[in-house]
Formats: C-alpha cells, sequence, structure tokens
C-alpha cells in the first residue's frame, strides 16, 4: 500500500536581524545552503506532490 506525500517548504526571510543581504534559506551551512539539506531530505522521502 503506497502513501501519498506531500510536502510544503516554508522559505522566506530576508535576514535584517542577522544583519546579512543573503536570504535565511540560502546561508551556507558547512559549505551548503541550508535549503539544500532540506530539499535533499524532501527528495529522500520520496514526495508525490510539492
Amino acid at each position: 500500500m503506497s502513501k501519498n506525500i506531500a510536502c510544503i517548504i516554508l522559505a522566506a526571510g530576508k535576514s535584517t536581524r542577522m544583519k546579512s543581504k543573503v536570504s535565511k534559506v540560502l546561508h551556507p551551512v558547512c559549505g551548503r545552503p541550508m535549503l539544500g539539506y532540506v530539499l535533499d531530505l524532501v527528495q529522500s522521502l520520496k514526495v508525490t506532490r510539492a
């Protein structure tokens, strides 16, 4: 029995409190944008609708 998995990624923010010109989700963590980790996880879950 297969399950349909839907995903919504909430990725917003201007980083004004971080005093950065780079969007929060694009800040690098260990050399990769934070959003990259989220996208990898979503891909591994075999999401059917995003």
